[in-house]
């Protein structure tokens, strides 16, 4: 082991190994994956080689190829084509959820922690209430209830994630609420509200913000597993779960129509979920 040198570091004991190699590496290999994901989301022309509506059934069920490097599904479409394009409406939907659940996270949760103590009772027992079941099992049920397609999907998995959002919400605005800067504005003479509004709010939004870089994989997964079961976009729309779905029933023929979309959910969803910790980490101090 050896002790660092720099100064007001002196007694501080580094492991060998602990310099952050792996973790750096593995943030940037994130980074990259969610780079090319928003290359395929923004601008899948530059990507795509194929159609990706386009049917051909002369050439269904293609292994992969120089031609088709992802094979083709039942209807003779290039997978790999409908996997570039379909980063859009999967991304899209679960960036859209996550985005409302934050904002309509930040009003209520906010809001009950200035509210008087029935308003904050009634926001926070309703709040424990959705916690209490998965995201998942609440985000279906309200589908269900507002019935298929993209739009209702990212209603559903908004309201799924809100509860996370309100209860750090308020968390946060209770915490920064009692802060010296900003019983120091108040002392000033500075209006309550606008003193909230200048000193509280932004603090609180930051904290749900580095909150919201893990969501996004847990809203693109939401969206994804409802789309699997046919409550989101619909045929011929490419869109990572509804082409996993598809796939499922030909696995043992045709793999690649399922394993290429199920990668792509994959690899965006821990590539998201790694950025988040690693700036939630960040944010706590814990990484340097």
């Amino acid at each position: 082991m050896t002790v660092s040198s720099r100064p007001g570091a002196a007694g501080r004991v580094h492991a060998p190994g602990q310099t952050g190699g792996p973790r750096r590496v593995l943030m940037w290999a994130a980074l990259g994956v969610i780079a090319v994901v928003a290359v395929m989301a923004l601008f899948p022309q530059l990507l795509a080689t194929h159609d990706p509506l386009r049917t051909d059934v002369r050439a269904a069920l293609e292994a992969p190829s120089a031609g088709h490097l992802f094979g083709t599904d039942q209807s003779g479409r290039d997978v790999f084509s409908r996997v570039v394009h379909g980063a859009g409406r999967s991304v899209g939907i679960g960036l859209l959820a996550t985005a409302l659940a934050l904002v309509t996270g930040l009003v209520l949760g906010a809001l009950s922690g200035k509210a008087p103590r029935a308003v904050d009772a009634t926001v926070m027992r309703v709040t424990d209430v959705l916690l209490a079941f998965p995201e998942f099992l609440v985000a279906l049920v309200v589908v269900a209830i507002l019935g298929p397609g993209p739009t209702n999907v990212a209603i559903a998995v908004t309201i799924a994630a809100v509860p996370v959002y309100v209860r750090l919400a308020r968390v946060q605005t209770r915490s920064l609420a009692l802060a010296e800067h900003v019983e120091a504005a108040r002392i000033l003479g500075v209006p309550p509200m606008k003193a909230f509004v200048r000193h509280v709010v932004p603090g609180v939004l930051g904290s749900l913000s580095v909150l919201a870089t893990i969501g996004i994989g847990s809203s693109i997964l939401a969206a994804a597993g409802l789309s699997f079961l046919g409550l989101g976009p619909t045929e011929p729309a490419p869109e990572w779960g509804l082409m996993l779905s598809a796939g499922r029933n030909v696995l043992g023929s045709a793999w690649w129509i399922a394993v290429f979309p199920g990668v792509a959910i994959t690899l965006t969803v821990v590539s998201a979920t790694i950025v988040g910790r690693s700036l939630r980490a960040r944010a706590e101090g814990r990484l340097s």
